[in-house]
């Protein structure tokens, strides 16, 4: 029982972390897009801005997807009914 609580905090810790660090790299390499985008084309500045928060929109739902699932684990953990 110790052990499933225990590997599904690391479970949930690991999916938060790696959802994170997803995110964060993946926002970073937008952001140097756009802006050699607009440093190229500055007449295209604001159909590139309105695309770019679009997919920062898309891109930041994953760690928050990844706290949802992460929140599944820690208090409604399925493989517990699994023991008895």
């Amino acid at each position: 029982m110790e052990s499933v609580v225990s590997f599904s905090a690391l479970a949930a810790g690991i999916m938060i972390g790696l959802g994170a660090l997803g995110a964060g790299v993946g926002i970073g390499i937008l952001g140097s897009k756009f802006l050699e985008g607009v440093a190229r084309q500055p007449e295209l500045a604001n159909q590139l801005q309105g695309r770019m928060f679009l997919m920062l929109g898309l891109t930041d739902a994953v760690p928050i997807i990844a706290i949802a699932f992460a929140a599944f684990l820690m208090f409604a953990n399925p493989f517990l009914g699994q023991l008895g």
